[in-house]
């Protein structure tokens, strides 16, 4: 899977549907399914898991990628429907590729002194760098979800008919 060249070249619309359409996604699709596929076209093991600290104000997940491991944190959410999204969005942004549009690593080490710069680069390209790619990773989230949902509709519509 190639990434996509630039956010500015592409409407958030047009990012989501081409990423999308790259991973070429089977009919019958589950949340582990798909994380499943991202991990082969990322390379790494993805982990998931929940972060007290993330309040689901504004920032209701957070996505760090690592020599070894993509990691997802979210907030913590009673809602199953609210969990997975917060999880699709940031899935959207690794398919994208969006760690690839970042803030310089010296220019962030300037900002932010006491922390590495290449994490924090990494962060702020993807936290408000773009509002256009905050839009696309949630329209790639989106379009995520309506494959799920559709793949679960379809076995009981099955079973209700064929017994």
């Amino acid at each position: 899977m190639e990434g996509l060249n630039s956010a500015a070249e592409h409407s958030p619309l047009r990012s989501a549907a081409e990423g999308f359409r790259m991973l070429d996604l089977p009919s019958h699709l589950s949340l582990d399914d798909l994380i499943s596929i991202v991990e082969r076209a990322r390379q790494k093991r993805i982990e998931v898991d929940v972060s007290e600290s993330l309040t689901g104000g504004s920032v209701c997940g957070l996505w760090l990628s690592t020599d070894s491991a993509e990691i997802i944190l979210h907030a913590p959410t009673p809602s199953a429907l609210h969990r997975q999204q917060f999880i699709l969005h940031e899935l959207g942004h690794m398919v994208l590729r969006h760690d690839e549009l970042v803030v310089s690593s010296n220019y962030a080490a300037t900002l932010f002194p006491d922390l590495s710069g290449e994490k924090v680069s990494r962060i702020l390209g993807r936290s408000d760098f773009l509002d256009h790619i905050e839009a696309a990773a949630e329209t790639l989230a989106d379009l995520f979800a309506a494959a799920i949902r559709d793949s679960s509709l379809e076995p009981r519509s099955f079973e209700r008919i064929f017994g």
